[in-house]
């Protein structure tokens, strides 16, 4: 005779507690996701200008991080930490400058690098799968995503360099898209969990 297990109610009440003030403030949340949301569909038609826009951010992030190593180099004691914080924050601040000066070239460099990440990534996913085949496991479906990788990494290196006037921003859109549902769901599961308190 199988034993028998009872199910646990620490899974149910779990859920409240997990969700915690997002049961009272749902709709803030409801509000972000339905404005990442507006955010990405606008970043969808703005994709080139979605694209410099992220570039020069990234800039920007270089040259304060920069800047930081720079500080970090200076109030070092010891010779070699010296040296070596001191030429990372040149290089940040080398790699800050050229993508807030040149954001179309910086696009195109990032494009690429993406478009490596994408090939590399894809050859993993289907190596994986294959190597899952004989467990019988979903390892179709992993042998598909990298498909989709190697495609997309194609799509990018043969459309090269107009691709990186789109590429990023689109990247970016979907995220917000992404995001924004996300935030959409659990404001939703938020509020039905607070009705139910």
């Amino acid at each position: 005779m199988k034993p028998t297990v009872e199910p646990s109610s620490t899974g149910t009440a779990a859920v409240p507690a997990l969700l915690g003030d997002l049961s009272r403030n749902w709709g803030w949340l409801l509000a972000l996701g339905i404005l990442f949301i507006v955010l990405g569909l606008i970043g969808l038609g703005m994709s080139v200008t979605l694209t410099i826009a992220t570039v020069f951010l990234f800039g920007v992030m270089l040259l304060a991080g920069g800047a930081l190593q720079l500080v970090d180099a200076i109030r070092s004691k010891n010779s070699g930490g010296r040296l070596i914080s001191g030429l990372m924050g040149a290089l940040y601040l080398l790699g800050g400058f050229l993508l807030i000066s040149k954001p179309l070239a910086g696009s195109a460099v990032i494009t690429l690098l993406l478009g490596a990440a994408f090939f590399a990534i894809g050859l993993v996913r289907i190596m994986l799968g294959m190597q899952l085949r004989s467990t019988g496991s979903n390892w179709g479906w992993l042998v598909f995503a990298g498909g989709i990788s190697l495609l997309l990494a194609c799509m990018i290196f043969l459309q090269w360099p107009a691709s990186a006037l789109w590429l990023i921003g689109i990247l970016v859109a979907i995220e917000m898209l992404v995001h924004g549902c996300a935030y959409v769901m659990l404001a939703l599961a938020a509020k039905a969990v607070s009705r139910n308190l």
